[in-house]
């Protein structure tokens, strides 16, 4: 499954493109612009690098350049007549947009070091979070002037911020940039979207073009764990979301998860968190 470049249309009257999209979000995909995504009406699974999570309403991420990222609405966010219901804004613009010496300014010292950083994806959390989503919304009604400014406001709130989480690993990252890893990214990409089942190995060498030897050697380098700690972390880390849902017993998020029997779960579980899944859910809750 390969990483198609998706980007939107930027008139020539425009230093930047903002885009308030209604058809369904694209699928797994990268592009050369920075971007920074608000997700006003929607949820479902966030595949941003290596990283699965969940997002609903109000999501927002700003992620660094050709980093891969989709997010997948839910099933009711499509409708019997084919119409998608889910909402989101979008900020795209290039690195040297404003210039090539922009980000290199002394006095951008602070916002280039958060640009660099979202080269693993930022999700955006706190004061952060809300003062940037009303000026997104805000955007929306605004001239292309005014937009600009906007635009700039926002890179004053993101060059002091410390309230985000990084998305990706900085393997996943740093290998995704070189063609030589097409074949690996192509089986990564296959991993997080069928973790949910067992995977057979003979299929990931026949999506990578790979004898058994080079995958596992080439997959080690490049993610820094062997294939199947990789597996495991991914299904955990899927699990660790399902569990904040109380609707959702632990047998049933085992399976979900990938897991084909509920004592392996708790074992890898504990293993990897230090803790058992109940205990997770506990703490979680209180």
């Amino acid at each position: 499954m390969k990483v198609a470049e998706i980007r939107l249309f930027k008139g020539i009257d425009k230093s930047f493109i903002f885009y308030h999209e209604e058809k369904n979000f694209s699928s797994w995909h990268c592009h050369p612009e920075y971007e920074l995504v608000l997700i006003t009406k929607g949820s479902g699974k966030r595949m941003v690098g290596d990283s699965i999570d969940q997002f609903k309403d109000g999501d927002l991420v700003f992620l660094g350049s050709y980093l891969p990222h989709e997010w997948k609405c839910d099933k009711k966010y499509f409708n019997e007549n084919h119409t998608f219901s889910g909402e989101g804004l979008v900020v795209q613009f290039l690195s040297d947009f404003l210039g090539s010496d922009f980000f290199n300014l002394p006095e951008n010292a602070g916002l280039k070091s958060f640009v660099n950083t979202s080269s693993q994806g930022c999700l955006l959390f706190g004061e952060t979070k809300r003062i940037i989503t009303e000026q997104m919304v805000a955007m929306k009604h605004l001239s292309e002037t005014d937009r600009f400014y906007k635009l700039l406001a926002i890179f004053k709130v993101l060059s002091s911020t410390t309230e985000y989480s990084l998305l990706s690993s900085p393997a996943f990252v740093e290998n995704y940039r070189s063609d030589e890893m097409i074949p690996l990214k192509n089986a990564i990409k296959y991993i997080m979207t069928n973790f949910q089942r067992q995977i057979r190995i003979e299929e990931l060498l026949e999506i990578s073009n790979m004898s058994n030897t080079t995958f596992f050697k080439t997959f080690k380098k490049t993610t820094q764990m062997s294939f199947k700690s990789y597996l495991i972390r991914l299904r955990i880390g899927y699990s660790c979301k399902l569990l904040t849902d109380e609707t959702l017993n632990i047998t049933q998020i085992a399976y979900e998860s990938g897991f084909e029997n509920i004592s392996n779960f708790n074992r890898q579980f504990k293993k990897e968190k230090s803790c058992t899944p109940r205990e997770y859910r506990r703490n979680f809750v209180s």
